[in-house]
């Protein structure tokens, strides 16, 4: 099929991407004319493990253009999947979307399949048909497609999907984009376009709930004396629950969890229902950002104390910093007198253009030298694979807070190194 998407961000690029793979011609549209020279140029915006190489293997079934003109009538599916950034209030900004919606609607020229891959608020898909409406009397559908794709492993996500939503009023126009994902194996969930939308939500929402929840755990383990990594794990293995999203730590952080959440609260504000549940989890998810700070607190004095952060990125496999736990301890820590050296093997540039005041390091030991303490703030490779007694030999004092509860507490403790996890 030709296929266009409106928007190179990470979703843009990456469903692009991935459906040039399966074999579409796939015309990737943005209003960033340095972007699409660089994307040109085989130079990717973000960072995401095998992007490159796919893009660079279906190079003859992409393009990348700042033209929406043709984008829209040599189409017959136009993706909308431009950012919906938070606004103060805790809700969504469409601006972009309805940007994209407007464009659309200026260069519609036939039946089109319109698919909204931005996750956006319940309403949406109503309102980008009204936009398109306005100056377009012939036949169109508007379709709800939210992505479920991880940061660090989105093109295994793509291939590999629990399942694709398709929200639609039409049949013919769900049809048409499960025939697009036809080479994917997984089960689809049709349904109207409201819940669709709904859907997207409350998938993340249910998992930043977990997050909370186990950190809640957590907190209460360390009082009473338990291992909040064992505890997990006998959690786990009830198949109602499942272990996936119960590892206990410094909270969630990214473009999605925290964002979502709030949105979610303010979409229910806004229909008049209570989801008291989920305003609790952004204000736990908040506190628990402290907590490797207030443990510092109570082994040392923070002011002009050194100390290193290990890991900026908000997960692993991604430069992605939006919402990471590693802004708010550095933001907390250097409010507190403290002097900080960061390392991160690919978010460091990123982290650089907002907090300049690091000193940023090539390596986690090189970060860890004369340190009164060390955070472990990222569950990077490289950490888990940790060198304790090149760690115990570069801190002047030998002090870890291990803030994802990477490192083996015995292995600590026997090479000379106070730690503390989250938990245990």
């Amino acid at each position: 099929m030709k296929i266009s998407i409106f928007g190179t961000g990470y979703v843009g690029l990456v469903t692009g991407t991935c459906l040039a793979n399966l074999g579409h011609e796939v015309n990737c549209v943005d209003i960033d004319l340095d972007k699409i020279n660089k994307l040109n140029k085989g130079v990717i915006p973000i960072y995401e493990p095998g992007l490159s190489g796919l893009i660079v293997k279906n190079k003859s079934k992409l393009t990348f253009t700042t033209d929406p003109s043709n984008a829209v009538k040599n189409s017959k599916i136009i993706f909308i999947a431009v950012g919906t950034p938070q606004r103060e209030d805790g809700s969504a900004d469409l601006q972009y979307v309805k940007s994209v919606a407007e464009e659309i609607a200026q260069h519609i020229n036939s039946y089109k399949v319109i698919v909204i891959k931005s996750t956006v608020p319940v309403g949406t898909s109503d309102l980008v048909e009204n936009i398109i409406r306005t100056k377009f009397n012939g036949e169109f559908d508007v379709v709800s497609n939210p992505e479920f794709l991880k940061e660090g492993s989105a093109i295994d996500d793509f291939a590999n999907t629990d399942r694709i939503v398709i929200g639609s009023k039409n049949k013919k126009a769900a049809q048409l984009v499960q025939k697009m994902y036809e080479k994917l194996k997984c089960p689809f969930v049709v349904t109207d376009r409201r819940s669709s939308e709904l859907i997207k939500y409350a998938s993340n929402a249910f998992l930043a709930t977990k997050i909370s929840f186990i950190n809640s755990i957590a907190n209460l383990s360390e009082k009473v004396g338990a291992d909040i990594t064992d505890i997990a794990r006998g959690i786990g293995f009830d198949k109602r629950i499942n272990p996936h999203f119960l590892n206990a730590g410094i909270g969630y952080g990214g473009s999605c969890f925290p964002k979502d959440v709030k949105a979610l609260i303010f979409t229910a504000k806004d229909y008049n229902s209570n989801l008291e549940l989920l305003s609790v989890v952004d204000k736990l998810n908040e506190n628990q950002k402290q907590i490797v700070v207030k443990k510092l607190e109570q082994k040392l004095s923070l002011q002009s104390a050194k100390i290193a952060i290990l890991g900026l990125a908000f997960k692993p496999n991604t430069d992605d910093i939006r919402e990471a736990p590693s802004l708010t301890i550095i933001k907390e820590l250097l409010k507190k007198g403290a002097k900080l050296s960061a390392w991160d093997p690919v978010a460091e540039p990123a982290c650089q253009k907002i907090i300049p005041n690091v000193h940023y390091c090539p390596s986690p030991y090189e970060a860890m030298e004369e340190c009164d303490a060390a955070i472990i703030v990222t569950e990077w490779q490289q950490l888990k694979e940790f060198d304790y007694q090149k760690a115990k030999k570069a801190l002047k004092n030998p002090l870890i807070i291990d803030g994802r509860n990477i490192l083996d507490p015995q292995k600590a403790k026997k090479a000379g190194i106070d730690y503390l996890g989250i938990g245990r």
